[in-house]
């Protein structure tokens, strides 16, 4: 039998061996656990291309976050209370995070796209105009890259036959540099347009035309009651995306969702991505106006446009 001091030298060793095997186990577990609470970066957005500009084929747009839900007033409200200027902001940035690079507003909304840039942000800024020339001029030195006439103003000058004020308003837009864009609720406002050969960058295309006039949806919808309140015929979606088809300009579809109609089932809302980007041009992309209160929209949004949206292999 060996001594008692010889003897103790193994189990001190063994102890020591342990130990060692102990703390690698706790350095390898925290390096796992740190990985895992790294966010996994997000996939690609497929993207289009405005002038010289890389645009995500899903831009974000603007009337949720300025309460115009074309709802109702009472969800104009609770958007209103919900999108403070810090929310914006938050749900801006949450866009960049999952691949939305541009945001679609107004002249309205660039100080608080200047903020977005001051603390970091890097989305592209769209607008739409059509009053005060003076914008256009406050919009460049603000960093925005484009500017569409107003869909609103666009189809009341098409239907008083004087769309081509619009046209001059065009005109200073390029003077200043600005890529140009016409915004517009009509089909036939793109066919006329198209038709004219106007000096113009892209369309801003409405796939629903929802402000005919009473006398207008009797024609077209015969004795059927009309109902209160703004119409979304489901007949209107391929009316406009014939006519986005038959131009080579970029167009970015927007209320694909019906101004939040088509919201209320999963099914509806897939539904519509799928069939938006599968009835427009490669070169086209879409807004969605996003009120992220009660789920991640930016980043749902995100993944159907990268399910249906992406290059065909």
């Amino acid at each position: 039998m060996g001594s008692p001091e010889r003897g103790a030298e193994p189990n001190e060793a063994r102890r020591e061996f342990l130990k060692q095997v102990g703390a690698a186990a706790v350095a390898v577990g925290a390096v796992a656990q740190a990985a895992a609470a790294e966010p996994a970066p997000e996939p690609k957005m497929p993207m289009i291309k405005l002038g010289p500009h890389a645009v995500s084929r899903l831009v974000v747009g603007s009337n949720c976050f300025g309460a115009g839900s074309h709802l109702s007033v009472f969800v104009n409200n609770e958007m209103r209370l919900f999108f403070t200027p810090e929310r914006i902001l938050k749900t801006l940035r949450r866009c960049q995070e999952v691949g939305i690079n541009t945001w679609q507003s107004g002249c309205g909304s660039l100080a608080l796209y200047r903020r977005l840039l001051d603390e970091g942000g890097k989305l592209h800024f769209l607008s739409i105009e059509s009053g005060d020339p003076k914008v256009i001029e406050t919009l460049k030195q603000g960093g925005c890259i484009a500017i569409a006439h107003h869909g609103e103003s666009t189809d009341s000058l098409f239907k008083n036959k004087r769309l081509d004020l619009a046209h001059d308003y065009l005109k200073r837009i390029r003077d200043a540099g600005l890529l140009v864009g016409v915004s517009t609720h009509m089909p036939d406002v793109v066919d006329a347009v198209e038709s004219k050969g106007w000096d113009l960058d892209y369309y801003m295309t409405c796939v629903y035309e929802r402000h005919r006039s009473m006398e207008a949806l009797q024609k077209l919808l015969g004795h059927v009651p009309i109902p209160v309140g703004e119409v979304y015929l489901r007949d209107d979606p391929p009316r406009m995306f014939k006519a986005m088809q038959a131009t080579k300009r970029p167009c970015l579809a927007f209320k694909i969702l019906a101004a939040g109609r088509l919201s209320d089932h999963p099914a509806w809302v897939d539904m519509a991505f799928r069939d938006t980007f599968a009835a427009i041009k490669p070169a086209d992309g879409a807004i969605i106006g996003i009120y992220d209160r009660y789920s991640d929209q930016p980043a749902e949004c995100a993944e159907l446009v990268r399910r249906y949206g992406s290059p065909k292999a």
